[in-house]
């Protein structure tokens, strides 16, 4: 049984992990985007770049005779999903989503939903100064208007511009703990947080650490997932659909 894995993310790596470790039927394909310079070693085959759409999509899964796509990839990559969800319907083959669940607030968190980072961008004025955005390298022309305010810019590489004027990029890559988070809020005087709902213990821990500190955070929804498309939370919950769509035949 050959499963495509579309990845970038840490449960895509663990999917593939426990797919090429444990189910000797399965053959694994992670697909990645290319975006990240370095990506993390992946078990089984890897292929990089892009499809071309929907209809490239579903052609190279009917050329190399994909089974099962699993869609593994960012909670924000929108675009990505909904390729996904139409090569499906066209190459007849059946789509799982993996996505870890969203943050929950807690007491003590000062957070202000937003729907876009266009919508976050205009939220920042009112609650802070210095800002420290977390939402990746990409996107970052939202906030390129801000002139007054100061952004530090933490992202795996180098962001693509335009940038706000007053930026200082930080190029790191999680997990991060409460300690770091709160020195790093702490040297730079940071008094607003922007994030994505990315979910996930890798980058949680600035949360905790604005918590703390009592700055407000500006947390931009996730897209919903295409309609139609079933949903696991967990590597082992996919690795379960995959065990019944191949006992299925």
């Amino acid at each position: 049984m050959h499963v495509l894995v579309l990845g970038g993310t840490t449960e895509a790596r663990l999917l593939a992990e426990r797919l090429v470790g444990g189910e000797p039927a399965v053959r694994v394909t992670t697909s990645l985007a290319g975006r990240v310079a370095s990506p993390r070693f992946l078990p089984g085959e890897v292929r990089v770049g892009g499809f071309g759409g929907g209809d490239g999509l579903a052609a190279w899964m009917r050329e190399h005779r994909v089974d099962a796509l699993i869609d593994a990839t960012h909670p924000f990559a929108a675009t990505m999903s909904r390729n996904a969800a139409e090569a499906a319907v066209r190459a007849h083959v059946p789509l799982l989503a993996l996505r870890r669940p969203g943050w929950v607030a807690q007491d003590g968190d000062r957070w202000h939903p937003a729907g876009s980072l266009a919508e976050a961008a205009e939220l920042l004025p009112a609650l802070g100064e210095r800002v420290f955005l977390t939402t990746g390298r990409m996107g970052l022309a939202a906030f390129a208007y801000q002139e007054e305010l100061w952004f530090l810019v933490r992202s795996v590489d180098a962001p693509e511009q335009p940038c706000p004027p007053r930026t200082e990029v930080l190029l790191d890559r999680g997990p991060f703990d409460v300690a770091g988070e709160r020195e790093l809020i702490r040297r730079h005087r940071i008094d607003v947080l922007v994030t994505k709902d990315s979910g996930g213990d890798a980058t949680a821990p600035k949360l905790a650490a604005a918590r703390e500190a009592g700055i407000p955070v500006v947390v931009v929804r996730r897209p919903p997932v295409p309609e139609g498309v079933p949903v696991a939370r967990t590597p082992d919950e996919a690795v379960q659909w995959v065990r019944t769509r191949y006992a299925s035949g």
